[in-house]
């Protein structure tokens, strides 16, 4: 980012954090980083089916990057481009949006037309939280939980650029596992790149959430002497445990091995160990970070 600047998201009615705002984060780095932290995001939107009154979620695999400038960090404006089938609803929906292949941000939010969609795209939220602890206190009421949360809004649009498609292609598997895509068959052929689409949210707005620390029992149930004689209080720390890989023992063709590569790959074992270390390591030090207390 260069000069020690940090950018954030600008507070609106849409994106401030009301609730345990000491809590809240709007600053672009942290908030793009549980993004692409999250091994899975939720997408909602609505749908222009009068008979189906409830907004849409879709767990889906997606990244904040940007095409338009591929060395910028997550602390500078990004979109996110999401990974899906070519026909499913949500794709459908945000082929009917426009602009398709603009790379430039979008005004702010403007009316929708009669299928739910902008001149900009289709109006999506894009949510992720990652667990971090169980936090125990005196009485149920005070219970909490150690977490990471960050929520997106903005407008979807489809990518037909087959250069930017291949590109956000990559960026999205090499965020299921780094350096994965070079290490596959590639390019995909004419029909996966068919039959996927990608989409490009043009980020307007966003704020995350964090708590971290320990129990903060309230001092009506602190000055109880017979309550913490027989209350425990604490924290279980909590982290996505990736494991060891293990080889694929299928067979094709009789009784040949599907995999014949009988080693794991040193870019997979050595993500699987740096994301095990590195969560478990974050979840440990979250229960002692009294920075909220």
């Amino acid at each position: 980012m260069g000069h020690g600047r940090t950018l954030e998201y600008p507070k609106t009615p849409v994106n401030r954090v009301n609730r345990y705002n000491q809590r809240a984060t709007y600053d672009l780095e942290q908030i793009h980083t549980i993004i692409n932290t999250s091994t899975v995001v939720h997408v909602s939107f609505n749908t222009p089916d009068a008979s189906n009154p409830f907004p849409v979620t879709l767990p889906m695999v997606g990244v904040a990057a940007s095409f338009e400038h591929p060395s910028a960090s997550l602390g500078e404006p990004l979109d996110v481009y999401l990974h899906g089938y070519v026909s499913s609803r949500l794709m459908n929906l945000s082929r009917n949006a426009g602009p398709q292949n603009s790379t430039s941000s979008p005004p702010p939010p403007a009316a929708t037309d009669g299928d739910g969609t902008t001149a900009q795209g289709l109006p999506v939220t894009i949510s992720a939280t990652l667990v971090d602890g169980l936090v125990l206190t005196l009485t149920p009421n005070t219970h909490d939980v150690n977490y990471r949360s960050a929520t997106l809004f903005g407008y979807a649009s489809l990518v037909t650029s087959v250069e930017e498609k291949l590109w956000a292609m990559e960026q999205v598997t090499n965020s299921v596992v780094r350096d994965r895509w070079r290490h596959t068959r590639v390019p995909p052929d004419g029909a996966e790149m068919q039959s996927t689409s990608i989409l490009r949210v043009k980020v307007v707005g966003g704020s995350g959430k964090v708590r971290v620390g320990g129990p903060r029992d309230e001092l009506k149930d602190l000055k109880r002497e017979d309550i913490r004689d027989t209350v425990w209080t604490g924290v279980i720390p909590v982290w996505e445990c990736f494991g060891e890989p293990v080889g694929y023992k299928g067979v094709v063709q009789g009784d040949e091995k599907a995999n014949r590569v009988e080693n794991v790959p040193e870019h997979v074992r050595e993500f699987a160990r740096e994301m095990r270390e590195q969560n478990e390591k974050y979840a440990l030090a979250a229960v002692v970070d009294t920075s909220q207390d």
